[in-house]
This record gives structure tokens, C-alpha cells and sequence, in this order.
């Protein structure tokens, strides 16, 4: 049986992999737990000097020089959790040890909220909903638009992106995608037209954001894109603050004239004086698209196919090359 570490915080162990997966991990492998080592190397290397596989997840140590030639072994990283950024150094690269990451099963729940929010918006149900409670009443906003053939602009055709436009295949509406990555081939795939970022703000009826916090994205989103879009148009952002100019946004936003669905912001959570707080237009939550309570288990599964795959000999699913880090978060 090949050796392998489990090496994240023992909470984050404990969100990600359940019993079960935990059980199914110690029948594929001779598992060695270090949790309570996670960033103590020189305890760790002990377990490290055999070490073929490390299992992982949010909280995982930093993979420089210093840790790789103490884990001589090691032929494989099983991230239960999505972005690699926050561990990942040159060395590793280098010395081309198999990566692969859930970031696949994080982006299911992340996919199924824009989609909540895509009908919901068209619907205008937050807008009926606060009518309704202010008159005692029945009351439907005018601007009601409804999903029925709505112009939906997708901003990130990666997993996410591509995953919801996916998903509106099952709806009659048209979609739209701004992804410079985004290939002729991969856009008729997705049922989709490639199409402009001014274009998109301009003319789309919901513009959902799912491009990756990197530098060339970061402020990508101005206040003139905000202030092109349609009257009672809504956008959706499950991506990070960080790729819109927030200020800007919320400018626009006092207007009235268009509706927000915020579940990320710069910083998180926004100063007490922000205005994201008390804006009518504006339905704000805190991060939860993306993986929550029981949901985090499914990225614990994710981990269990690729251990699996990698035991018997197989291809990953999911795995993460050093030429994605340029369009991945």
C-alpha cells in the first residue's frame, strides 16, 4: 500500500473528509494523521521521509524546497478544497509531482446559487418580497422582466462559468460569454456566443461574474460598465470583490436602476459605514455560494475518486498543471 499523510488543520480536516471517506482512505493507503504537526516540518519529517502521498485541504503548508526534500517520496498532492495558489512555490513545479484539487466540487453549490439568483432576479422576487411586506399587500414590482428569453452575459467561462451556462441550456433564454480563453469550439459546446465585456454589460438583461482573481482581472469591473447596463437589469457576483471597483459599483448601485446579488466583496466583510449593507437594491450574503455545512463533503469525495484512480494506475479528473495558474483563482 503506498504511504500517505493527512496534513491540514484538524477542523478543516473534519469539515472536508466524513467518516466514511476518512474509512475509505485508510483501506486504500497506510495513512499516517499529522494534523496536529500542520506547520511543524521538523516534527513532520518523520512521516514525510516515506511519504507518497499527502491528502489535503484549506490550511495546507507552504510546498517550498525545504519541505519537498523532506518528503524525497512524494508523488502526489490531493487538495480537498479549491484555489492551490496559497501553497504552491516554483520548487514544486519543478519537481513534477501529480496536483489535483476539488475545486470541481466547490464549484456545484456555486453553481446552483447563481442559477437561484439568475431567477430570482428576473423575477424581481427580493424587489416583490419588500413591496409586499412595506404595503401589506400584494404588490409586483414593474420591472419584472421573468427568465423567458432574458439576454444572460457570463463573465468566466472556467468551471464555474462554464457550469452555469451549462445549466441554462435548460431554460429558454440567449447566452453570452466574455472569456479570453474561451475557444469557438468550447462556446458552441456550451451553447453560447463569445461576446465583448462593454457588449455584455450593455446589453444583457443579467450579467453573472465567475472570472478568477488574478492581476490581469483585478478592477476589471468599472463603474461605466454599471452604469451602461439596462434599467432593472441585475447583476450577480459569486467571483471575489476584488474584479469589480467596488466604490464605483456602489455608486451606480444608489441609482435604483439596477439590482445586485453580492456574495463577495473587497474586503470581506465590507467596512460597517458601507452602503452595500442598508441598499434596497442590493441582496448581500456572506460568501456562501460556494461550499457550506454538508456541502463540504462532497469535496472530501472528490479527493476519495482521485486517490482511487491514482492507487489503480489511473488519470485524474481533476488535475492542476503549472500552465492553468494563468486563468486559474
Amino acid at each position: 500500500m503506498k504511504r500517505a499523510v493527512m496534513l491540514l488543520p484538524p477542523e478543516n480536516r473534519d469539515r472536508i473528509y466524513s467518516a466514511e471517506v476518512m474509512s475509505e482512505i485508510r483501506k486504500l493507503t497506510e495513512l499516517t494523521d499529522c494534523c496536529e504537526l500542520v506547520g511543524e516540518l521538523e516534527a513532520l519529517r518523520p512521516a514525510l521521509a516515506d511519504t507518497e502521498i499527502i491528502i489535503s485541504g484549506w490550511g495546507m503548508m507552504k510546498l517550498d524546497r525545504e519541505f519537498l526534500d523532506a518528503a524525497p517520496r512524494l508523488a502526489a498532492v490531493l487538495y480537498g478544497a479549491g484555489s492551490v495558489r496559497g501553497f504552491l512555490t516554483d520548487e514544486f513545479w519543478r519537481r513534477g509531482i501529480l496536483l489535483t484539487s476539488a475545486w470541481a466540487a466547490n464549484a456545484v453549490p456555486v453553481i446552483e446559487y447563481t442559477i437561484a439568483a439568475i431567477v430570482f432576479g428576473l423575477k424581481s422576487a427580493i424587489k416583490a418580497s419588500q413591496l409586499t411586506c412595506q404595503r401589506c399587500t400584494f404588490a409586483v414590482p414593474p420591472d419584472l422582466r421573468g427568465v423567458y428569453r432574458a439576454r444572460i452575459g457570463v463573465i468566466g467561462a472556467g468551471m464555474v462559468g462554464a457550469g452555469v451556462l451549462e445549466k441554462l441550456k435548460g431554460y429558454q433564454v440567449e447566452t453570452f460569454c466574455y472569456d479570453p480563453f474561451l475557444s469557438p469550439e468550447r462556446a458552441r459546446e456550451l451553447g453560447t456566443t463569445p461576446m465583448a465585456l462593454d457588449e455584455i454589460f450593455r446589453t444583457c438583461d443579467c450579467v453573472t461574474l465567475h472570472a478568477a482573481n488574478i492581476p490581469s482581472t483585478q478592477g476589471m469591473i468599472t463603474g461605466a460598465h454599471f452604469r451602461s447596463m439596462k434599467d432593472g437589469a441585475v447583476f450577480i457576483n459569486t467571483a471575489r470583490g476584488a474584479i469589480i471597483r467596488e466604490p464605483e459599483m456602489i455608486e451606480v448601485l444608489k441609482e435604483g436602476r439596477i439590482f445586485a446579488f453580492i456574495d463577495v466583496t473587497e474586503p470581506e466583510p465590507p467596512a460597517p459605514d458601507s452602503a452595500l449593507y442598508t441598499l434596497p437594491n442590493v441582496f448581500l450574503t456572506p460568501h456562501i455560494a460556494g461550499s457550506g455545512g454538508e456541502e463540504v463533503h462532497r469535496q472530501g469525495e472528490y479527493v476519495l475518486e482521485e486517490l482511487r484512480r491514482f492507487v489503480n494506475g489511473q488519470p485524474p479528473r481533476h488535475p492542476v498543471t503549472r500552465d492553468m495558474m494563468e486563468w486559474m483563482a
